[in-house]
C-alpha cells in the first residue's frame, strides 16, 4: 500500500525521489519523506503530512536538497496514526542507519521492548522505528557489512516488509530486503533505481529486476547484487518491461479513471488476442494442458474486492458452460476457516497486482495442499505470477486510478476465455458452440466502445444523483455479480453509500430500506430473469423509489417501469457483465466528479493492498 522509492547514481535524486513518488500516489497514503545522502556529509530527512504536494513545496520540488542517492516514502499509517513525526523515513539513534518500510512487523513491541533494554530509545509510534534500530543493533553488535546487519534483522523480524536502507559507513550505496510487501529494482546509465511498482521508475528505465521473497540486494550506481537469507551471492536475470511510460500519464484525460475507461476496448482486445490464435483457444503457453482440464474436479476462486466480483461472474459463467461445480472465495476469509480442500480442484486467483497480501496467503495455501493453481495477474513478474503453477496474464497495462475499470474488464475476458475452452476440453459444449462463443468474444471491444461513445446522457443522470444518500443495485444470476461492482464503483469514489441485493431478496428486509426519492438501479441482461426483476424493481417504485433501468437494446417495455433507462448492445447472456459493467463505471465517475471528488485518489483507499 505504502509507496518506496530509491536512487542512486550522477544526477541529483531529491528530484528523482519526488518524481517517482508522485507515480505512486495512487497506492494511497497520508504523509511523505525522503532522504537524500550528499557523499560523506550527514544524511537530510525531510518528511510532511498529507499530500506530496507538501513535500515538494518544503524542498523547492527536490532542488534545496543535495545528493546524488536517497530513498523516498509515501505512508499509510498502520502503526501510529497520520503524522510528520510518524511518517518516514525513520532514523537510528546515531543517525547511522535511515530506512523506509512497506508491510507491517507483528512483532514489533517484542523486538521494541528488546532494544528498550539495550539502550535505545523511539521517537515515533511505528513498527518500521523498531525496524530500524533493529538493523543498527545488530550492525554494531556484530561489526559486519550491511547485507550481514539486515540478514540477521530479517531472522527475528515477522510480519511482512519490503525495506530500503542507508547506512552512515556507505554514502553511495542503498540496501534493500523483501519479505511478501512488493519490489522492483531498476538499472540504467549507470544509475540505479528501487520502487514498489513499475510507474515510479518506468520513466528512467525498463531494465528490471524482481527481488525474490526472504531477498536482499545491495545497489550502487549502476549496480544490483543480490543476497539470500544466508547472505549468499545470488544470481538474477534481468526482465524488460514493456509497458509504454506515456501510458501511465493521463493523456489529456482530467482523471485517470477516465483515461482507463477509455482504454478498455484496447485492453480487453489485447488480452483476448493473447489466448486466441486463428480462431481457437491457445493454452499452451499456460502449460494447462487437455489433460490437466479433464482432471479438475472443482474450480475454487479467490480475490478480493473487484477481483472478487469478476470471480462471482465467472461462477455462473464456468458452471453454466463447463458444468464444473465452482466456489467463489474471499481471500480475506478463504485461509481463516480452515477450508477442506479437494487435492483435484484447480484454485484460480485473481489480482491486477499480483501482489494482493491475501490473496498470496490463500494461493500459498492451495500449493501447501497440493492443488494446482492458476493465477490471473497484470503485473509480469509478481509474487502470484511467480508462485502460481500456471499463469494468464492480462493485458491492461498501468492501471493508475484506484477504483479499477481496465483490470476488472481483462480479468473477466480472462475468465471467459478459460469457461469456454474448459467446456470444449470436457465436452460440454459443440464445435458449432465453441466457435460462436469466441465469435462474439471478438465483437466486445467494438461494442464497448459504442457504450462509451455514447455517455453523455448518462453524464447528465450523474449529475442529478450527486445529493442522493443511498443507492441500491438490483438483479439476479449474472446481473447481481454486475451488481456488485457497480455499488462498489459508487461507494469507493463518490462516499455514497450503496449496496448490491440479489433482487429475490429484497422481500426479506432489505426492502424496508426504500423509501421516497431512493435510487434503485436494476441490472437486467439476463432473459430467463428479466420478468421477476422487474416485478422486484416495481415493488421498489411502489414504496417511492426513483428506478434507472440497465438493460440491452429491444427491452423497451422497461421504460413503463424505469424512470431512466441505459441501453447496452445485445451480446451473449453468458458475457454481459462486460458490457453492462461499463454504464456503472461512468455512473461512479460522473457521480464523483459532480460531488467535486478526488476520482483517481478516494480517502481511505489505495491501490494495491500488500498487508492484512
Amino acid at each position: 500500500m505504502c509507496g518506496i522509492v530509491g536512487f542512486t547514481g550522477n544526477h541529483q535524486a531529491a528530484p528523482i525521489l519526488l518524481d517517482g513518488l508522485s507515480k505512486l500516489e495512487y497506492r494511497g497514503y497520508d504523509s511523505a519523506g525522503i532522504a537524500v545522502r550528499d557523499g560523506e556529509a550527514e544524511t537530510t530527512v525531510i518528511k510532511a503530512k498529507g499530500r506530496l504536494k507538501g513535500l515538494s513545496e518544503k524542498t523547492n520540488n527536490g532542488e534545496a536538497v543535495p545528493g546524488t542517492c536517497g530513498i523516498g516514502h509515501t505512508r499509510w499509517a498502520t502503526h501510529g496514526e497520520p503524522s510528520e513525526n510518524n511518517a518516514h523515513p525513520h532514523v537510528s539513534d546515531d543517525g547511522n542507519v535511515v530506512a523506509v518500510h512497506n508491510g507491517i512487523i507483528e512483532n514489533y513491541q517484542e523486538l521494541k521492548d528488546k532494544l528498550l533494554r539495550k539502550g535505545y530509545s523511539f521517537y515515533s509510534e511505528t513498527d518500521t522505528e523498531v525496524a530500524v534500530k533493529l538493523v543498527d543493533y545488530y550492525y554494531k553488535k556484530y561489526e559486519g557489512t550491511p547485507v550481514d546487519a539486515i540478514n540477521h534483522a530479517m531472522v527475528r523480524i515477522r510480519g511482512s516488509y519490503a525495506m530500503e536502507l542507508m547506512f552512515k559507513d556507505y554514502p553511495e550505496e542503498l540496501y534493500v530486503a523483501r519479505k511478501d510487501s512488493p519490489m522492483i529494482l531498476g538499472v540504467a546509465d549507470g544509475e540505479s533505481y528501487v520502487a514498489s511498482d513499475v510507474p515510479a521508475i518506468l520513466k528512467y528505465t525498463r531494465n528490471v529486476y524482481y527481488i525474490g521473497n526472504l531477498e536482499m540486494a545491495r545497489v550502487r550506481k549502476g549496480e544490483i547484487t543480490f543476497y539470500n537469507l544466508d547472505g549468499e551471492e545470488i544470481q538474477k536475470e534481468m526482465k524488460v518491461i514493456d509497458w509504454d511510460a506515456e501510458a501511465a500519464e493521463k493523456a489529456g484525460f482530467e482523471h485517470f479513471m477516465m483515461k482507463e475507461i477509455h482504454e478498455q476496448p484496447k485492453a480487453v482486445r489485447d488480452t483476448l488476442n493473447s489466448v486466441v490464435k486463428e480462431g481457437k483457444i491457445d493454452f499452451s503457453e499456460m502449460n494447462l494442458t487437455d489433460d490437466d482440464i479433464r482432471e479438475i474436479s472443482q474450480i475454487y476462486i479467490i480475490a478480493c474486492g473487484s477481483a472478487y466480483h469478476v470471480g462471482m461472474a465467472a461462477q455462473y459463467v464456468i458452471e453454466n458452460m463447463a458444468r464444473i461445480p465452482v466456489r467463489v472465495e474471499l481471500a480475506s476469509e478463504f485461509r481463516y476457516r480452515n477450508p477442506i480442500l479437494d487435492s483435484k480442484a484447480f484454485a484460480i486467483v485473481i489480482s491486477q497486482s499480483g501482489e494482493t497480501a491475501d490473496s498470496l496467503a490463500a494461493l500459498r495455501l492451495c500449493k501447501k495442499e497440493g492443488i494446482r493453481t492458476l493465477g490471473i495477474v497484470n503485473v509480469v513478474g509478481s509474487s502470484i505470477a511467480r508462485e502460481a503453477d500456471n499463469v494468464f496474464y492480462t493485458l491492461a497495462g498501468p492501471e493508475i486510478s484506484v477504483a479499477t475499470t481496465k483490470a476488472y474488464s481483462t480479468q473477466l475476458i480472462a475468465s471467459y476465455t478459460i469457461a469456454i475452452q474448459f467446456a470444449k476440453v470436457r465436452e460440454q459444449i459443440t464445435e458449432e458452440q465453441y466457435t460462436a462463443y469466441i465469435q462474439e468474444l471478438e465483437t466486445l471491444p467494438d461494442k464497448i466502445q459504442r457504450i462509451i461513445d455514447d455517455k453523455e446522457r448518462l453524464q447528465w443522470f450523474a449529475s442529478k444523483q450527486a445529493n442522493a444518500r443511498d443507492v441500491f443495485f438490483i438483479g439476479r444470476g449474472i446481473d447481481y455479480a454486475i451488481c456488485m461492482e457497480g455499488s462498489l464503483k459508487m461507494k469507493e469514489i463518490s462516499y455514497i453509500h450503496s449496496e448490491a441485493y440479489a433482487a429475490g431478496e429484497l422481500k426479506h428486509g432489505t426492502i424496508s430500506l426504500v423509501e421516497d426519492g431512493t435510487l434503485v438501479i436494476g441490472v437486467l441482461t439476463q432473459p430467463d430473469l428479466y420478468e421477476k426483476t422487474v416485478s422486484n424493481m416495481v415493488e421498489c417504485k411502489s414504496r417511492g423509489a426513483y428506478l434507472m433501468g440497465l438493460t440491452t437494446f429491444g427491452n423497451y417495455n422497461i421504460e413503463d417501469t424505469a424512470d431512466f433507462t441505459v441501453y447496452i448492445p445485445k451480446t451473449d447472456p453468458h458475457f454481459a457483465t462486460s458490457l453492462a459493467v461499463i454504464p456503472l463505471q461512468l455512473l461512479g465517475y460522473y457521480v464523483s466528479v459532480a460531488k467535486g471528488l478526488d476520482v483517481d485518489k478516494p480517502r481511505n483507499l489505495a491501490k494495491s493492498v500488500t498487508v492484512e
